[in-house]
């Protein structure tokens, strides 16, 4: 199985936050993770972002996990690509009225929620009620849309205080079936 992690924007690295522990989790699970920072890191634009994970993926049914803009990225990915699996963090469907987030690109076009559940095999969110960059309802929207395997609390706020992300990681080895050698 083949899983890239797909950080937020603003010059995110994969070296911070909970990346590095969820990648070293999955490989000793016999995952091959691809975590590389991302180009054009500090405003995620879709135009640099999709093609790039297509690279890195290939033809393979790779699992996508998304944090922030990474989530964002990863939703616009499988409306044009199939996935094992989307493993969304701090996901949003709108721009938050922020003009770094327009200039994205990713929400230029409506959502194609239905494609996008059509070419993942499954998807689990996480979300926390004091995000403070991204309102919760946004998160619970998706989920609506998506009927994703959803999963909030109250106290990770954005997820970039969290070093471990063990929920994370169970939720992923329980969707799939062998992914050790």
């Amino acid at each position: 199985m083949l899983a890239m992690i797909l950080p937020g924007n603003g010059n995110a690295d994969v070296r911070d936050i909970w990346i590095p522990s969820v990648k070293e989790k999955l490989e000793k699970e016999g995952v091959h993770v691809i975590a590389k920072n991302m180009p054009d890191a500090e405003l995620a634009r879709k135009k640099y972002w999709l093609p790039f994970i297509e690279k890195n993926v290939g033809d393979e049914n790779a699992v996508l996990i998304g944090h922030s803009s990474g989530a964002v990225a990863a939703m616009r990915y499988a409306e044009r690509h199939k996935v094992q699996g989307l493993v969304l963090v701090c996901a949003c469907h709108t721009d938050l009225g922020l003009e770094s987030e327009k200039l994205s690109g990713y929400f230029d076009e409506q959502w194609q929620w239905e494609k996008i559940k059509s070419n993942a095999q499954w998807i689990i969110q996480f979300a926390s009620t004091n995000d403070p960059f991204i309102n919760i309802e946004e998160a619970r929207f998706i989920h609506k849309k998506l009927n994703s395997d959803y999963h909030e609390n109250d106290h990770y706020g954005h997820y970039n205080n969290v070093t471990e992300f063990p929920e994370m990681v169970g939720a992923i080895l329980k969707k799939v079936e062998h992914v050790s050698a």
